[in-house]
Protein backbone atom coordinates (compact mmCIF):
# COMPACT_ATOMS: atom_id res chain seq x y z
CA UNK A 1 0.00 0.00 0.00
CA UNK A 2 0.74 3.43 -0.79
CA UNK A 3 1.55 4.68 3.09
CA UNK A 4 4.41 1.52 3.35
CA UNK A 5 6.35 2.74 -0.09
CA UNK A 6 9.64 5.50 0.26
CA UNK A 7 8.23 8.83 -0.27
CA UNK A 8 10.73 9.52 -2.85
CA UNK A 9 8.66 6.58 -4.85
CA UNK A 10 5.20 9.12 -4.54
CA UNK A 11 4.24 12.65 -6.33
CA UNK A 12 1.71 14.88 -5.09
CA UNK A 13 -1.13 13.83 -6.99
CA UNK A 14 -0.38 9.64 -5.73
CA UNK A 15 -1.26 11.42 -2.31
CA UNK A 16 -4.05 13.58 -3.73
CA UNK A 17 -5.65 10.56 -5.62
CA UNK A 18 -4.85 8.47 -1.77
CA UNK A 19 -6.85 10.56 -0.35
CA UNK A 20 -10.36 10.81 -3.03
CA UNK A 21 -9.90 7.11 -3.46
CA UNK A 22 -10.62 6.69 0.61
CA UNK A 23 -13.06 9.00 0.48
CA UNK A 24 -11.17 11.14 2.76
CA UNK A 25 -12.37 14.41 1.27
CA UNK A 26 -13.94 15.71 -2.24
CA UNK A 27 -11.20 18.42 -2.29
CA UNK A 28 -7.35 18.20 -2.62
CA UNK A 29 -6.21 17.85 0.74
CA UNK A 30 -4.09 21.20 2.14
CA UNK A 31 -1.45 19.12 3.72
CA UNK A 32 -0.31 15.29 3.35
CA UNK A 33 1.78 14.31 5.88
CA UNK A 34 3.80 10.82 5.53
CA UNK A 35 6.12 9.57 8.16
CA UNK A 36 7.86 6.33 9.05
CA UNK A 37 9.04 6.04 12.51
CA UNK A 38 11.70 2.99 13.51
CA UNK A 39 12.55 2.42 16.82
CA UNK A 40 10.76 2.07 20.48
CA UNK A 41 7.31 1.37 18.42
CA UNK A 42 7.61 0.78 14.59
CA UNK A 43 4.89 2.33 12.60
CA UNK A 44 3.84 3.95 9.36
CA UNK A 45 1.66 6.97 9.33
CA UNK A 46 -0.22 8.67 6.29
CA UNK A 47 -2.00 12.02 7.49
CA UNK A 48 -4.10 14.52 5.76
CA UNK A 49 -5.10 18.13 6.53
CA UNK A 50 -8.28 18.58 4.50
CA UNK A 51 -8.78 22.02 2.33
CA UNK A 52 -12.68 22.00 3.56
CA UNK A 53 -14.21 20.50 6.72
CA UNK A 54 -15.93 17.59 6.66
CA UNK A 55 -19.41 18.20 5.69
CA UNK A 56 -20.63 16.45 9.21
CA UNK A 57 -17.98 17.90 11.05
CA UNK A 58 -19.83 20.48 13.03
CA UNK A 59 -22.39 17.79 13.99
CA UNK A 60 -22.54 15.44 16.76
CA UNK A 61 -22.31 12.88 14.13
CA UNK A 62 -19.09 13.59 13.41
CA UNK A 63 -16.59 10.96 14.40
CA UNK A 64 -12.96 12.07 14.76
CA UNK A 65 -10.20 8.94 14.37
CA UNK A 66 -7.62 7.60 12.12
CA UNK A 67 -7.83 4.17 10.46
CA UNK A 68 -5.65 1.98 12.32
CA UNK A 69 -3.59 -1.04 10.64
CA UNK A 70 -1.29 -4.12 11.70
CA UNK A 71 0.94 -4.92 9.12
CA UNK A 72 -1.51 -3.52 6.24
CA UNK A 73 -4.73 -5.36 8.10
CA UNK A 74 -7.64 -2.94 9.23
CA UNK A 75 -8.13 -3.25 12.81
CA UNK A 76 -10.34 -0.47 13.04
CA UNK A 77 -12.33 1.93 10.91
CA UNK A 78 -12.09 5.23 13.47
CA UNK A 79 -9.63 5.02 16.26
CA UNK A 80 -10.63 8.18 18.20
CA UNK A 81 -7.76 7.40 20.55
CA UNK A 82 -4.63 8.17 18.14
CA UNK A 83 -6.29 12.13 17.69
CA UNK A 84 -7.06 14.66 20.55
CA UNK A 85 -10.18 16.73 19.73
CA UNK A 86 -8.55 19.55 18.67
CA UNK A 87 -6.59 17.91 16.37
CA UNK A 88 -9.96 15.92 15.14
CA UNK A 89 -10.21 17.26 11.68
CA UNK A 90 -7.25 15.35 10.67
CA UNK A 91 -7.71 12.40 8.44
CA UNK A 92 -5.44 9.52 7.18
CA UNK A 93 -4.32 5.85 8.78
CA UNK A 94 -1.80 4.40 11.18
CA UNK A 95 -0.07 0.87 10.58
CA UNK A 96 1.97 -0.87 13.02
CA UNK A 97 3.09 -4.33 13.01
CA UNK A 98 3.90 -3.76 16.64
CA UNK A 99 -0.07 -4.07 17.47
CA UNK A 100 -2.01 -7.72 17.85
CA UNK A 101 -4.71 -7.79 15.27
CA UNK A 102 -6.83 -9.61 17.62
CA UNK A 103 -6.68 -7.02 19.86
CA UNK A 104 -9.78 -5.32 21.48
CA UNK A 105 -11.45 -1.84 21.24
CA UNK A 106 -11.07 -1.45 25.14
CA UNK A 107 -7.42 -2.97 25.12
CA UNK A 108 -6.94 -0.34 22.77
CA UNK A 109 -7.65 2.79 25.14
CA UNK A 110 -5.12 1.43 27.47
CA UNK A 111 -2.49 0.02 25.19
CA UNK A 112 0.94 1.64 25.89
CA UNK A 113 2.18 1.45 22.09
CA UNK A 114 -1.10 2.76 20.99
CA UNK A 115 -0.64 5.97 23.37
CA UNK A 116 2.87 6.03 21.91
CA UNK A 117 2.16 6.02 18.74
CA UNK A 118 -0.87 8.70 19.39
CA UNK A 119 1.96 11.19 21.32
CA UNK A 120 4.19 10.69 18.44
CA UNK A 121 1.54 11.71 15.94
CA UNK A 122 0.23 14.48 17.52
CA UNK A 123 3.77 16.26 17.67
CA UNK A 124 4.38 15.76 14.23
CA UNK A 125 1.06 17.62 13.25
CA UNK A 126 1.49 19.95 15.78
CA UNK A 127 5.44 20.55 14.35
CA UNK A 128 3.74 20.40 10.56
CA UNK A 129 1.44 23.29 11.56
CA UNK A 130 4.09 25.49 12.68
CA UNK A 131 5.84 25.23 9.88
CA UNK A 132 2.89 25.84 7.90
CA UNK A 133 2.22 29.12 9.83
CA UNK A 134 6.27 30.33 9.49
CA UNK A 135 6.86 29.08 5.42
CA UNK A 136 3.39 28.75 4.18
CA UNK A 137 1.42 31.58 5.49
CA UNK A 138 -1.55 31.83 3.10
CA UNK A 139 -2.20 28.51 3.55
CA UNK A 140 -1.94 28.63 6.85
CA UNK A 141 -4.93 30.56 7.09
CA UNK A 142 -6.85 29.07 4.99
CA UNK A 143 -6.62 26.21 7.31
CA UNK A 144 -7.23 28.31 10.51
CA UNK A 145 -9.99 29.89 8.69
CA UNK A 146 -11.91 25.89 8.59
CA UNK A 147 -10.20 25.04 12.10
CA UNK A 148 -9.04 27.39 14.32
CA UNK A 149 -11.89 27.84 16.15
CA UNK A 150 -11.21 23.97 16.80
CA UNK A 151 -7.76 24.64 18.31
CA UNK A 152 -9.08 27.78 20.34
CA UNK A 153 -11.52 25.28 22.06
CA UNK A 154 -8.83 22.82 22.70
CA UNK A 155 -7.01 25.76 24.84
CA UNK A 156 -10.15 26.71 26.92
CA UNK A 157 -10.85 22.29 27.18
CA UNK A 158 -9.92 20.55 30.08
CA UNK A 159 -9.50 23.28 32.02
CA UNK A 160 -6.42 24.45 30.19
CA UNK A 161 -4.67 21.53 30.03
CA UNK A 162 -2.98 21.47 26.29
CA UNK A 163 -2.97 25.39 26.38
CA UNK A 164 0.95 24.77 26.22
CA UNK A 165 0.94 22.73 23.22
CA UNK A 166 -1.36 25.08 21.26
CA UNK A 167 -0.91 28.96 21.90
CA UNK A 168 1.91 29.31 19.36
CA UNK A 169 -0.95 27.89 16.31
CA UNK A 170 -3.53 30.58 17.26
CA UNK A 171 -4.45 33.88 15.88
CA UNK A 172 -6.38 37.01 16.24
CA UNK A 173 -7.02 39.68 14.23
CA UNK A 174 -4.40 42.70 14.77
CA UNK A 175 -5.85 46.55 15.15
CA UNK A 176 -2.87 47.66 14.19
CA UNK A 177 -1.30 45.29 11.16
CA UNK A 178 -5.09 45.00 9.76
CA UNK A 179 -4.45 40.97 9.34
CA UNK A 180 -3.96 37.81 11.71
CA UNK A 181 -1.40 37.62 14.01
CA UNK A 182 0.64 34.88 16.07
CA UNK A 183 0.81 35.61 19.99
CA UNK A 184 4.87 35.68 18.89
CA UNK A 185 4.17 38.17 16.21
CA UNK A 186 2.12 40.51 18.94
CA UNK A 187 5.20 39.96 21.22
CA UNK A 188 7.97 40.74 19.02
CA UNK A 189 6.07 44.11 18.47
CA UNK A 190 5.24 45.02 22.18
CA UNK A 191 6.61 48.31 22.87
CA UNK A 192 9.06 49.51 25.96
CA UNK A 193 6.65 50.84 28.07
CA UNK A 194 3.82 47.61 27.40
CA UNK A 195 3.27 45.50 30.42
CA UNK A 196 -0.01 43.60 29.05
CA UNK A 197 -1.61 41.94 25.68
CA UNK A 198 -4.49 43.93 25.21
CA UNK A 199 -7.42 42.01 23.59
CA UNK A 200 -11.14 44.02 22.86
CA UNK A 201 -13.89 41.25 22.01
CA UNK A 202 -17.23 41.79 20.26
CA UNK A 203 -19.33 40.16 17.15
CA UNK A 204 -16.98 41.33 14.47
CA UNK A 205 -13.58 43.78 13.71
CA UNK A 206 -16.01 46.67 12.23
CA UNK A 207 -18.03 46.38 16.02
CA UNK A 208 -14.88 46.48 17.35
CA UNK A 209 -12.76 48.85 15.72
CA UNK A 210 -15.66 51.39 16.96
CA UNK A 211 -15.78 50.49 20.67
CA UNK A 212 -15.38 53.81 22.28
CA UNK A 213 -13.14 51.15 25.25
CA UNK A 214 -10.82 51.01 22.78
CA UNK A 215 -9.48 54.72 22.23
CA UNK A 216 -7.10 55.05 25.73
CA UNK A 217 -5.17 51.85 24.28
CA UNK A 218 -5.08 53.08 20.67
CA UNK A 219 -4.16 56.77 21.86
CA UNK A 220 -0.59 55.28 22.90
CA UNK A 221 -0.18 53.00 19.95
CA UNK A 222 -0.52 49.50 21.89
CA UNK A 223 -1.75 47.28 19.62
CA UNK A 224 -5.07 45.24 20.38
CA UNK A 225 -5.96 41.48 19.52
CA UNK A 226 -9.58 41.52 18.31
CA UNK A 227 -11.38 38.81 19.73
CA UNK A 228 -14.58 38.06 17.34
CA UNK A 229 -15.57 34.14 17.96
CA UNK A 230 -17.28 32.88 21.17
CA UNK A 231 -14.74 30.91 22.12
CA UNK A 232 -12.09 33.68 22.24
CA UNK A 233 -11.91 34.92 25.14
CA UNK A 234 -12.67 31.84 26.94
CA UNK A 235 -9.47 30.73 25.61
CA UNK A 236 -7.51 33.79 26.56
CA UNK A 237 -8.73 33.71 29.94
CA UNK A 238 -7.02 30.08 30.19
CA UNK A 239 -4.24 30.90 28.32
CA UNK A 240 -3.95 34.39 31.01
CA UNK A 241 -0.51 34.72 30.04
CA UNK A 242 2.05 34.31 27.18
CA UNK A 243 5.56 34.74 27.44
CA UNK A 244 4.94 35.79 30.67
CA UNK A 245 2.88 38.69 29.22
CA UNK A 246 -0.39 38.87 30.76
CA UNK A 247 -3.61 39.32 28.95
CA UNK A 248 -5.76 42.66 29.36
CA UNK A 249 -9.42 43.19 28.01
CA UNK A 250 -9.61 47.05 26.89
CA UNK A 251 -12.59 46.58 29.05
CA UNK A 252 -10.82 45.70 32.29
CA UNK A 253 -11.62 48.18 35.51
CA UNK A 254 -7.65 48.76 35.42
CA UNK A 255 -6.12 49.01 32.02
CA UNK A 256 -2.64 49.60 33.62
CA UNK A 257 -2.23 53.26 32.93
CA UNK A 258 -0.61 54.28 36.30
CA UNK A 259 -1.00 57.94 35.76
CA UNK A 260 -4.55 58.00 34.02
CA UNK A 261 -5.60 55.47 36.81
CA UNK A 262 -4.34 58.26 39.40
CA UNK A 263 -6.05 61.01 37.68
CA UNK A 264 -9.46 59.05 37.23
CA UNK A 265 -9.55 58.31 41.03
CA UNK A 266 -9.20 62.04 41.47
CA UNK A 267 -11.98 63.15 39.60
CA UNK A 268 -14.42 60.66 40.32
CA UNK A 269 -13.74 61.64 44.50
CA UNK A 270 -13.95 65.08 43.20
CA UNK A 271 -17.85 64.02 41.73
CA UNK A 272 -18.40 61.18 44.44
CA UNK A 273 -21.78 62.88 45.26
CA UNK A 274 -23.16 62.81 41.72
CA UNK A 275 -21.63 59.39 40.93
CA UNK A 276 -23.31 57.79 44.05
CA UNK A 277 -26.46 59.64 43.02
CA UNK A 278 -26.39 58.63 39.29
CA UNK A 279 -25.51 54.66 40.74
CA UNK A 280 -28.51 54.48 42.81
CA UNK A 281 -31.08 55.73 40.03
CA UNK A 282 -29.51 52.56 38.15
CA UNK A 283 -30.98 50.25 41.00
CA UNK A 284 -27.98 47.97 41.37
CA UNK A 285 -27.86 47.63 37.33
CA UNK A 286 -24.09 48.45 37.47
CA UNK A 287 -21.53 48.29 40.60
CA UNK A 288 -20.04 51.58 40.46
CA UNK A 289 -20.54 54.75 37.90
CA UNK A 290 -16.89 56.86 37.49
CA UNK A 291 -15.04 58.95 35.60
CA UNK A 292 -13.49 57.46 32.70
CA UNK A 293 -9.66 57.07 31.90
CA UNK A 294 -9.89 55.34 28.34
CA UNK A 295 -12.70 57.53 26.61
CA UNK A 296 -11.57 59.89 24.73
CA UNK A 297 -14.19 61.25 22.44
CA UNK A 298 -17.26 59.14 23.45
CA UNK A 299 -18.95 60.07 26.04
CA UNK A 300 -19.81 56.70 28.21
CA UNK A 301 -19.24 53.38 28.34
CA UNK A 302 -20.08 50.05 30.07
CA UNK A 303 -16.11 47.82 31.55
CA UNK A 304 -17.04 45.06 33.98
CA UNK A 305 -15.02 44.11 37.62
CA UNK A 306 -14.27 40.51 37.94
CA UNK A 307 -13.34 37.17 35.65
CA UNK A 308 -16.82 37.46 33.63
CA UNK A 309 -16.37 39.83 31.09
CA UNK A 310 -19.81 41.47 29.45
CA UNK A 311 -18.31 39.70 26.21
CA UNK A 312 -18.63 36.25 28.17
CA UNK A 313 -22.06 37.39 29.57
CA UNK A 314 -23.65 37.41 26.18
CA UNK A 315 -22.04 34.21 25.49
CA UNK A 316 -23.22 32.80 28.22
CA UNK A 317 -26.94 33.97 28.12
CA UNK A 318 -27.46 32.11 24.79
CA UNK A 319 -27.14 28.66 26.74
CA UNK A 320 -29.71 26.92 28.89
CA UNK A 321 -29.97 27.95 32.08
CA UNK A 322 -27.68 31.13 31.74
CA UNK A 323 -30.09 33.57 31.45
CA UNK A 324 -29.35 34.87 35.07
CA UNK A 325 -25.59 35.24 34.46
CA UNK A 326 -24.61 38.70 34.63
CA UNK A 327 -21.30 40.39 34.73
CA UNK A 328 -20.30 43.04 37.47
CA UNK A 329 -20.73 45.88 35.06
CA UNK A 330 -19.34 49.69 35.78
CA UNK A 331 -21.05 52.55 33.93
CA UNK A 332 -17.78 55.12 32.75
CA UNK A 333 -18.83 58.44 32.33
CA UNK A 334 -16.30 60.56 30.30
CA UNK A 335 -15.52 63.85 32.35
CA UNK A 336 -14.41 66.02 29.31
CA UNK A 337 -17.14 65.65 27.55
CA UNK A 338 -19.87 68.31 27.16
CA UNK A 339 -22.78 66.05 28.09
CA UNK A 340 -20.95 65.69 31.52
CA UNK A 341 -21.08 69.57 32.40
CA UNK A 342 -24.99 69.60 31.50
CA UNK A 343 -25.40 66.64 34.39
CA UNK A 344 -23.35 68.75 37.00
CA UNK A 345 -25.51 71.45 36.19
CA UNK A 346 -28.42 69.54 36.29
CA UNK A 347 -27.29 68.04 39.73
CA UNK A 348 -27.66 71.54 41.31
CA UNK A 349 -31.02 72.42 39.49
CA UNK A 350 -32.97 69.41 38.92
CA UNK A 351 -32.09 65.91 40.56
CA UNK A 352 -34.43 64.26 38.60
CA UNK A 353 -33.22 65.31 35.36
CA UNK A 354 -30.09 63.22 36.17
CA UNK A 355 -32.18 60.16 36.64
CA UNK A 356 -32.88 60.60 33.44
CA UNK A 357 -29.37 61.55 32.24
CA UNK A 358 -28.34 58.49 33.85
CA UNK A 359 -30.66 56.06 32.25
CA UNK A 360 -30.30 57.14 29.14
CA UNK A 361 -26.59 56.64 29.53
CA UNK A 362 -26.48 53.32 30.60
CA UNK A 363 -28.63 52.12 27.74
CA UNK A 364 -26.52 54.01 25.51
CA UNK A 365 -23.85 52.36 26.90
CA UNK A 366 -25.45 48.67 26.60
CA UNK A 367 -26.66 49.34 22.93
CA UNK A 368 -22.45 50.13 22.20
CA UNK A 369 -22.16 46.53 23.37
CA UNK A 370 -24.88 44.72 21.63
CA UNK A 371 -26.76 43.91 24.99
CA UNK A 372 -30.58 44.43 25.36
CA UNK A 373 -32.40 47.24 26.79
CA UNK A 374 -34.67 45.65 29.45
CA UNK A 375 -37.41 48.58 28.70
CA UNK A 376 -36.96 50.60 25.14
CA UNK A 377 -40.51 52.20 25.70
CA UNK A 378 -39.20 54.12 28.92
CA UNK A 379 -35.70 55.28 26.88
CA UNK A 380 -37.43 55.86 24.00
CA UNK A 381 -39.55 58.09 26.15
CA UNK A 382 -36.45 59.77 28.34
CA UNK A 383 -34.45 60.97 25.35
CA UNK A 384 -38.11 63.01 23.70
CA UNK A 385 -38.13 64.28 27.69
CA UNK A 386 -34.35 65.53 27.10
CA UNK A 387 -35.03 66.81 23.50
CA UNK A 388 -37.79 68.97 24.42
Amino acid sequence: PIWRKNKNELKPEDYDRFYMDKHFGYDKPLKCIHTKVEGVVNYNALLYIPSQPPYDFYTKGFQKGLELYSNGVLIMEKCSDLLPDYFSFVQGLVDSPDLSLNISRELLQHDRQLRFISKKINEKIKDELLSMLKNDRDNYEKFYKNFGKQLKYGVYADFGANKDALEDLILFYSSTEKKLVSLDEYVSRMKADQKYIYYAAGDTIEKIEKLPQTEAVKEKSFEILYCTDDVDEFAIKTLAKYKEKEFKSVSDKDLGFESDEKESKKVTEENKELFDFMKDSLNGKVKEVRASKRLKSHPVCLTSDGELSIEMEKVLRTMPNGQNIKADKILEVNTNHEIFNTIKKAFADDKDKVKVYANVLYNEALLIEGLPIEDPVQFTNDICSLIK
